[in-house]
């Protein structure tokens, strides 16, 4: 897992939009632009590893026919 300072997803992406704004700027020496974009990757990865964590969470219980409830993925699509 990829190691930030950051502990949640929102603290993260909220950094990573800091840095976004500060790289389109670009005013700033060759050498920290690209620290500043190495810290955007590592976010990006552990954004994308929390927003993976989670998909993989999510579940739709459905009632079968005898009551019973079976687990299934979340698909993103509503049953009817």
């Amino acid at each position: 897992m990829t190691q930030t300072r950051y502990k949640d997803f929102e603290s993260a992406m909220k950094r990573l939009e800091e840095i976004v704004k500060i790289l389109e700027r670009g005013e700033l020496p060759l050498a920290s632009l690209l620290e500043m974009y190495e810290e955007g990757v590592k976010l990006q990865n552990f954004c994308q590893e929390k927003l993976d964590e989670a998909e993989r969470k999510v579940e739709i219980l459905v009632r079968k026919s005898e009551g019973t409830l079976e687990r299934e993925p979340f698909s993103g699509e509503t049953q009817e």
